[in-house]
């Protein structure tokens, strides 16, 4: 496996985002001699209580939960947020076929549970952070004390996904160069500056760059036979079982996602009895458009569980 590296002076001065990555590194599962280099980045304070694990999706990267990283720090809330493999300031493997679905998992599992060493840990994911985080928490659920779901969903490929979904991965398939601003953009109900902008377009200096939002929409399971339509039935029936608080935080304006809250909260246990808010005036990219809102949703959860 072939690894780009974003250099770093391309995340100089970022609008609003000034965290330091601290790094650890994942395993080449093609046994290449170098390993992969992942940022993630810690706020708050150190010691007991649950952290929150902040998972971002395509083709964004953690600058996405800046304004909820802030209100976490101004609530005294330890969080940490990890740049998928591919995004943000972690290494890009450079070929399309580098990355599955099932790497992705494992990429995260080994960031956040081997190399932090993390547990008793508050996932909030969005997108494919749901997708992946998900399959954690499924797989450890020891390791979780609770979950918020935020235009998210665990897609098996029993049924379609919506029609916006699929003018979004036709739309990413035709393009020659991807920019990946202008699709962030597209999915804010109260847009972007040119400076959030640049901004997502700063991991990837040329489209060399973009093979990994260029596959996750390729790695949605979109059919029933899909390789990893097992394991996300597998991971299904895991939460069926998942009793902690269990969170559905979704926003009133994405057309991709919305039909994924009412099953989360009717097929989870731990959903049951909880107050889910919708964040109004916001579209996929709930952590633009509402991202103080988010979290304080999230500090109230944090202060809820450890109480």
């Amino acid at each position: 496996m072939r690894l780009l590296r974003t250099p770093d002076e391309r995340f100089d001065g970022l609008a609003g985002f000034g965290h330091e990555p601290t790094w650890v590194e994942v395993t080449d599962p093609d046994g290449g001699g170098d390993p992969i280099r992942v940022a993630t980045y810690r706020v708050g304070p150190s010691g007991p209580g649950p952290t929150v694990l902040l998972l971002h999706g395509e083709p964004t990267w953690s600058y996405l939960y800046r304004s909820v990283l802030d209100t976490l720090v101004g609530a005294g809330v330890p969080a940490v947020a990890v740049d998928l493999v591919g995004f943000g300031r972690s290494d890009k493997p450079e070929e399309v076929g580098d990355h599955t679905y099932a790497r992705h998992v494992e990429w995260v599992r080994e960031a956040v549970f081997d190399a932090l060493g993390l547990d008793d840990l508050v996932l909030v994911g969005q997108d494919w952070g749901g997708l992946i985080g998900l399959r954690l928490v499924a797989a450890s659920p020891g390791r979780f004390r609770a979950v918020v779901a935020a235009n998210t969903g665990l897609p098996t490929g029993d049924t379609d996904m919506p029609e916006p979904w699929w003018r979004f991965r036709h739309a990413v398939e035709r393009a020659e160069r991807l920019d990946v601003g202008r699709f962030v953009a597209s999915g804010c109900v109260r847009g972007l500056g040119a400076a959030e902008r640049a901004a997502y377009d700063a991991p990837f200096p040329d489209d060399g760059y973009t093979a990994g939002p260029r596959a996750m929409p390729l790695l949605v399971p979109t059919r029933p036979d899909d390789p990893e339509t097992e394991a996300n039935r597998e991971a299904w029936a895991a939460l069926g079982r998942f009793t902690r608080p269990f969170l559905v935080a979704f926003s009133d304006g994405d057309p991709i996602t919305g039909p994924m809250a009412p099953a989360l909260r009717e097929h989870v246990p731990g959903a049951a009895g909880l107050d889910h808010p919708v964040l109004h005036g916001a579209g996929h990219f709930l952590q633009e458009d509402a991202g103080s809102e988010l979290g304080s949703v999230v500090v109230g959860l944090v202060r809820q569980i450890a109480r």
